[in-house]
C-alpha cells in the first residue's frame, strides 16, 4: 500500500532538545542539593518519557521521598525554557515542506509531555504538521502503541498507509506494536549499532533519504 502518513518521534528525531533537557534535570536535581547529570547521562536516560527521565537521573529513583517535588520542579522549569537551546535539525525544516508539498499528512507521536510536545511543534514547525500528540493520563506511553494508533485515527488513515520515523529502541518498539514500519535514524539520541542491536531493519543517515524510501 503507498505511504500518504509519517508519523515521526519529537527528541532526537526532529528536534535536538538534549541541552535544555539537562538543564532541567539539573535544575531540579540541584533543589535537593542532588549530583548533577552530565548531558551524556542524560542522552541515555531519555526515550521514555519525562518521569522515566527523572527516575532514571534521581538518586533511588522513584523510591526517593523527593522523586514527585523533583518531578514538579522538572516541568516547570522545563515548561519555561524549552526554546532555549532547542532546535530542528539540520534538513527537518526542508524534508516536513516537501513532505507537505507532496500531499503527505504529518504527525507527532512523543513521550514528552503533552503540553510540551505541541507548544514545541507549534513554535518550529507551524502548519507543516497535523498532528501532534504527546504523553498524558488518557494515553499510554511508547511503546504502547496507544499513541500512534491514536494519531492514525485522529488523521482518518489507515495502518498501512502509515510508517513511523524515530531515533531509539523505544521507537522500533512502538512501530512494530503498532503494525506499522519504523525508519530509525542516526542522527539522533542512539548509534547505529545501539539501533541494529535493538531491531533495527531500515536506518537512514539524513532527513532527505526518508523521502526516497518513501
Amino acid at each position: 500500500m503507498p505511504i500518504t502518513t509519517v508519523i515521526f518521534d519529537m527528541d532526537g528525531t526532529l528536534l535536538y532538545t538534549l541541552e535544555d533537557l539537562t538543564d532541567s534535570t539539573n535544575y531540579a536535581l540541584e533543589k535537593f542539593n542532588y549530583p548533577k547529570r552530565t548531558i551524556e547521562e542524560v542522552q541515555s536516560f531519555v526515550g521514555n518519557g519525562v518521569s522515566m527521565l527523572i527516575e532514571r537521573a534521581i538518586p533511588d529513583g522513584q523510591t526517593n521521598p523527593n522523586f514527585d517535588k523533583c518531578l514538579k520542579f522538572f516541568r516547570e522549569h522545563y515548561s519555561n525554557n524549552m526554546f532555549n537551546k532547542t532546535r530542528p535539525y539540520n534538513g527537518i525544516i526542508e524534508l516536513l515542506q516537501t513532505l507537505k508539498s507532496r500531499g503527505y499528512k504529518i504527525a507527532v507521536a512523543s513521550n514528552k509531555f503533552d503540553s510540551a510536545v505541541k507548544k514545541l511543534s507549534k513554535k518550529y514547525f507551524g502548519n507543516l504538521i497535523d498532528k501532534s500528540v504527546g504523553q498524558n493520563e488518557n494515553t499510554a506511553p511508547k511503546p504502547s502503541a496507544d499513541m500512534v494508533l491514536k494519531v492514525i485515527s485522529e488523521l482518518g488513515e489507515k495502518r498501512e498507509n502509515c510508517i513511523y520515523a524515530g531515533d531509539s529502541e523505544v521507537d522500533i518498539q512502538t512501530a512494530e506494536n503498532a503494525g506499522i514500519d519504523c525508519i530509525s535514524v542516526v542522527w539522533g539520541y542512539k548509534d547505529i549499532d545501539f539501533l541494529y542491536k535493538n531491531g533495527a531493519i531500515t536506518i537512514i543517515y539524513f532527513p532527505e533519504e526518508l523521502l526516497e524510501l518513501i
